[in-house]
Order: structure tokens, then sequence, then C-alpha cells
């Protein structure tokens, strides 16, 4: 599976490219204190209790709140899709299961959550009035999204499968990737995705996470795509910070 980047101009997202990301947490008013103060985010409220984190008047991420103890505190990547109803029939034909059916969200899409063959999360969205990032790959935004996997030649097959043309059509430049759960997890680990935000400096946004309650769960390591370290925020959500290298 190809490990470069893409740029996005705002307008909309082709099938299979990550459009969105959403946390649910605890305690959505904590989230606000904890990411505002470490990409610099503003907020606009949502419907239900979320809230739109904003970068520089763009939307970038979305809080909101677990209505179910039970439920894990997590990051969730959103893939674009025209036609979410026949990508879940996709997905579900090829291995993966339908967590949450295709449903509209206000005016602002359709959403379904799903998983792949191994249990991995992840989630659709059909735009309606919401297309996603409005501004993605520049720090305090999304930059990357990276799928752990137990059997990576099986992921490669069900994602170059689903996502065919945004990970090897003409002009293909995918903002996701995939690596064995063990290359930075113990074995035991879930198959996961795991979010990536862009930050100038990774050793300072860790001195800030760490001050904000958070920990790092892997420290700074070097990857194809820039230095990477995993943390976790002050509720237990994880995600990662990503520093590109100079251009």
């Amino acid at each position: 599976m190809a490990e470069n980047r893409a740029s996005a101009d705002g307008t909309g997202y082709g099938e299979g490219v990550p459009c969105w990301v959403d946390a649910q947490l605890p305690d959505v008013a904590a989230g606000r204190r904890f990411y505002g103060e470490l990409f610099g985010w503003t907020f606009r409220d949502a419907s239900g209790g979320s809230v739109w984190a904003l970068r520089d008047g763009e939307p970038v991420a979305g809080l909101g709140r677990k209505t179910d103890g039970r439920m894990p505190t997590v990051w969730t990547v959103y893939f674009a899709t025209p036609d979410i109803e026949g990508l879940a029939d996709r997905i579900w034909a090829a291995g993966g299961q339908v967590v949450t059916a295709p449903m509209p969200v206000a005016d602002l899409g359709t959403s379904a959550l799903v998983t792949d063959p191994e249990g991995a999360v992840f989630a659709l969205w059909e735009p309606a009035g919401h297309q996603g990032f409005g501004v993605r790959h520049k720090p305090g935004a999304f930059a990357w999204a990276e799928l752990y996997a137990r059997d990576t030649e099986a992921a490669n097959t069900f994602y170059g499968g689903l996502f065919h043309d945004a990970l090897f059509g003409p002009g293909a430049h995918p903002d996701f990737g995939r690596a064995p759960v063990a290359d930075v997890f113990p074995a035991e680990m879930p198959p996961h995705f795991l979010v990536h935000f862009q930050v100038a400096d990774c050793e300072a946004a860790l001195g800030t996470v760490g001050r904000l309650g958070g920990r790092v769960q892997a420290p700074p390591f070097e990857t194809s795509y820039g230095k990477v370290a995993v943390v976790t925020d002050n509720q237990g959500a994880s995600f990662a910070v990503l520093e590109r290298p100079e251009r």
C-alpha cells in the first residue's frame, strides 16, 4: 500500500480519501481545553453537544460526547464516498462488518461505522452540506492515517480492492498507509487506525501533551512520511503527532 501524501483544496474528496476525523470523549469541554492548547484550535458548537474544531477558521476535526460509557474513547477516521450504501455492501462482501448502518447526520451528510476483516474500525462519509476537512497537511490539522494490522498482505488486498482508485489510480496521492501492529504496539494490541496530526516540532508537542495531562505511548520514531510519536490525550484517546521533513 502506498505511503505518500495527498493535498486537498477543501472542495471535496474522492472515494477512499480520508476526509474527516472525530473523537468520542467523556468530557467535550476538557477536550476543547486539551486540543485547543495543543493545536491552537478554536471551536464552533454543533448538534448534540458536539463541537467542530477549527484551524484558521476552517474545520479540521470534531469532538463529540460519548453516549455510552462502555464505548471506547477514540479518534475515528472517515473515508469519503459518493455512494455509502454501495460501499457498505462492498465492505461486507469483502469480509468486513457494518457496525452502524448508514444514517443521515442532519443536513451535513450520511455516515456509517464499519470494520475491516481484522476488526479495525473506520467510518464512511457521503457528503451533503459538509465535505470534510477545510484544511489538512498543515500544523494543527490532519496529516496521515496509519492502519496497524496483524496481516498486512490481507490489508493490502482489502483496502486495495475497496479504494483502488484512491490508492493506485492515475494521479493518486494516498495519505494513509499500513504497518504491522508489532512495529509500534504490543502484539496483543488489536488492529486499528491511528490518526496523525501535523506539528511543527514533535518534541515540543510531546512536552505540551505531558503538561496537559496526556502521556506518550511511543516516543518519536522515523517513518517514510516524517517523525512520529504516539500519545494519548488526558481522557485516553490515542493519536499521533507528525513532524514533516523540511522541503
